[in-house]
Order: structure tokens, then C-alpha cells, then sequence
């Protein structure tokens, strides 16, 4: 949401300058959650003549594009108090985001490690671009990445570009997936010993600095679990909606409903588009008529319908899945019963985003 309001504050000229109130740094501060948006106005100037218009503008403009909130604008006179370099950064960063031609950003999360989250995003990514829409895959998860490996660019060193006057990160292409990882900057043997200031400020520049050009869709691998980095990129980024990945397994669906909650928190307040099942069943090539139900059967959907969530599809055990993986092919590009799959999940999805994003 903070990337959409700047990038609608930033069609807003002040008169006087010439220049939009955004990169004017008349725009102090934006604080926003499921309910209400408020703003801070600075002008230097005391009594700037222009001030009470520009605030009818900004309400205006936001009223229109939140009709859902709560917008309150207020305006400051002076010289704004001396700011550290840390925020300045920041906020050149937010102000210069390459994310502004983004259609739908999609945030992929599972309650729990292992239930096959990165590899259900791949697979999705890979689905989508078959399906005719351009995609790009963000790897979130800082200390445990793998979206490098999933689309064999573990060896991919990005290159820095100058745009206006600024540098930005061009992203690996794989299969017709833009894609980027902080694998991509680190050997595969490096342990990254950061605390959460750190990898929250390498996420912000993988967010606002990577080349994603038009994209419409960006999958957002996220770390498994609740915590520092979820809530860093959901105020990086405006997330249309949420999928949560899980297995049949009751361990993994008592974890899905901390994943659910977390996205349905009032100062959150993303859609949870669904729930994919993955792992759901295994059939022997020999016995294509057998299923069987190695991690239980059913937990996500009894829990879906429990929780008025839509189960998106479940995927099963297939050897071809967790082939592609390692040899960074997904099975989507690879496997047409696997493909068959991931698209009706990939469709559902899309219709989850014209209801709810």
C-alpha cells in the first residue's frame, strides 16, 4: 500500500517548484492499515500559499483510490527536524521503486518449513507464464533462499544497470521467469549470520531495486513461519493477496491457521486467496487407478472449510516434482500432468484476485 499512495502523491506538483511533492519531500510521512491512511504535509515555507490546495488534492486523490479508509491529511510549516542517513536512504529507495509496473503481487507462506512451499511457487510462476501472463519470483526467504536453485541461476551473477541517474539490479531469466534471490549474491557454502535490521535492508533493496520492468504477476516466496521478515515486505510492497502452502499432515495445518491469521490481522488485512494441499497423495506409475494418502488426507480442507478459506488444489507426490527442483527445471515445464495441476491452481488464483484484490 505505501508504494501505491507515493506513487499517486507523485503525480501531485507543488506550483511554486515544479516539482511533485513526493520527490519535493513535502510528503513527511504515510502511515496506512486496513482501516484509515494519514498523511503528513511539510512545507518550508510558513503560510505557503499553495499548502491548503495541495492538501485538498492529496485527500482527494486518496479518497478516490481507498474509498475504504479513513484518509486524514494535516500539514506541517518549517524545516523538518534534521533525519538520519538510514531513513533517507529509505525513502530515496521507496521513491525510485522499480515496482511500479507490477500488475498482482501474490505472497506465497506456510506456517511450517517443508511442506514444499518454494517449489509449489516455481511450479505456480511457470504455470502462469504457460497460461499467457508475465511473471517474476521474488525469493523473500533471506536465510534459507532457494528459488536460485529451483530455476538452475545458482550461478547467475546479476548486473547493475544506470537509469536516470540511478542503479538498479537486473534479474535472472529463467523459462520466461523474471527471478531474484540473495543466493544470487552469496556462495552456496556462506552462512548468513545477519541480524533482522540487516536482512530486512537486503530485502528492501531486492524489493525496490531489482529491474522487474512489466510484470503481471510477482510470486513472493516468503520465509516459513510468522515473523520480522513477513511484516518487513508487507510494508514494502502492496500484496494483493496470499496463498498458503501445506500438507494433509494435522502438524502442518495447526501451523496453517498462524499463517492464515497473521494475513487476516485488522493492521495486515491481506486476502487469503487459498490453501494448496501439496503432497496430497501418491499414485504408483504401475497403479494409476491407486491413491494413497502417505501424510494423512484432508487436513487443509477440512480446515479450509472451517475457516471459509477456498483449497486452491492439491498436488501430489510425483517424482518429476522433486526432480525438477534439483536439477532447477520445474516439473510444470517438463510434466503435463503435473502442469494440469498447478493450472487449476494458477486459474483459481486469478479469479481469487478479480474478486477480492
Amino acid at each position: 500500500m505505501q508504494s501505491k499512495i507515493n506513487k499517486l502523491l507523485s503525480v501531485i506538483v507543488h506550483p511554486e517548484t515544479g516539482v511533485d511533492i513526493v520527490s519535493g519531500r513535502n510528503v513527511e510521512s504515510v502511515a496506512a492499515d486496513g482501516e484509515k491512511i494519514v498523511v503528513a504535509l511539510r512545507f518550508a515555507k510558513r503560510h505557503d500559499p499553495f499548502a491548503l490546495k495541495i492538501k485538498s488534492r492529496v485527500e482527494q486523490a486518496l479518497a478516490e483510490a481507498f474509498p475504504e479508509h479513513a484518509v486524514t491529511v494535516f500539514v506541517k510549516e518549517g524545516e523538518a527536524p534534521a533525519r538520519n542517513k538510514a531513513q533517507e536512504a529509505i525513502e530515496e529507495l521507496h521513491a525510485n521503486t522499480s515496482t511500479t509496473d507490477i500488475g498482482k503481487v501474490i505472497a506465497i507462506a506456510s506456517g511450517k518449513g517443508g511442506v514444499g512451499k518454494s517449489t509449489v511457487t516455481a511450479n505456480l510462476a511457470l504455470a502462469l507464464r504457460n497460461m499467457g501472463y508475465s511473471v517474476g519470483v521474488l525469493d523473500a526467504d533471506i536465510y534459507g533462499p532457494s528459488q536460485a536453485k529451483m530455476f538452475g541461476a545458482e550461478d547467475y551473477l546479476p548486473d547493475a544497470v544506470q537509469q536516470d541517474g540511478r542503479e538498479y539490479i537486473v534479474p535472472a531469466e529463467r523459462m520466461g521467469v523474471k527471478v531474484m534471490s540473495i543466493a544470487m549474491f552469496i556462495r552456496p557454502t556462506d552462512a548468513l549470520l545477519w541480524r533482522g535490521t540487516m536482512a530486512n535492508s537486503a530485502l528492501r533493496q531486492l524489493v525496490h531495486q531489482t529491474l522487474w520492468g512489466r510484470l503481471d504477476y510477482l510470486l513472493i516466496d516468503l520465509p516459513p513461519g510468522t515473523g520480522d521478515i513477513h511484516l518487513s515486505i508487507i510494508n514494502e510492497l502492496h500484496i494483493d493477496g496470499a496463498v498458503i502452502v501445506s500438507t494433509p499432515q494435522q502438524v502442518a495445518v495447526a501451523d496453517v491457521v498462524r499463517g492464515v491469521e497473521m494475513f487476516r490481522n485488522p493492521n495486515v488485512a491481506i486476502p487469503v486467496l487459498g490453501i494448496v494441499e501439496n503432497m496430497a497423495w501418491f499414485t504408483p506409475k504401475e497403479l494409476p487407478d491407486n491413491r494413497y494418502y502417505i501424510f494423512g488426507r484432508g487436513g487443509a480442507a477440512r480446515y479450509a472449510a472451517e475457516a471459509g478459506v477456498e483449497v486452491l488444489g492439491e498436488i501430489p507426490i510425483v517424482q518429476s516434482i522433486m526432480q525438477g527442483s534439483d536439477d532447477g527445471m520445474p516439473a510444470v515445464a517438463t510434466d503435463s500432468e503435473v502442469e494440469k495441476h498447478y493450472r487449476e491452481v494458477a486459474r483459481k488464483i486469478i479469479e481469487g484476485c478479480a474478486k477480492h484484490c
